[in-house]
């Protein structure tokens, strides 16, 4: 599932791919597979990307159950 929501966040920032990539330690790529929904960050990576982006972790990776 695409993480819209994460792409969003990272918009409002004005934050490229590869500036969230570098504040968080990894490359672009993996930035791109997370948002893409082909990559499951650890959860060390998750508290990184929020912190990055001023979010809590439900608001960028919380799944409701449908």
């Amino acid at each position: 599932m695409k993480n819209l929501r994460l792409k969003a966040a990272r918009a409002a920032m004005d934050y490229s791919q590869e500036d969230l990539a570098k504040a968080v330690g990894v490359t672009r790529q993996t930035i791109g597979m997370i948002e893409a929904g082909k990559y499951n960050p650890t959860l060390h990576l998750c508290i990184a990307i929020c912190r990055a982006l001023h979010k809590t972790l439900d608001e960028l990776f919380w799944e409701e159950e449908p």
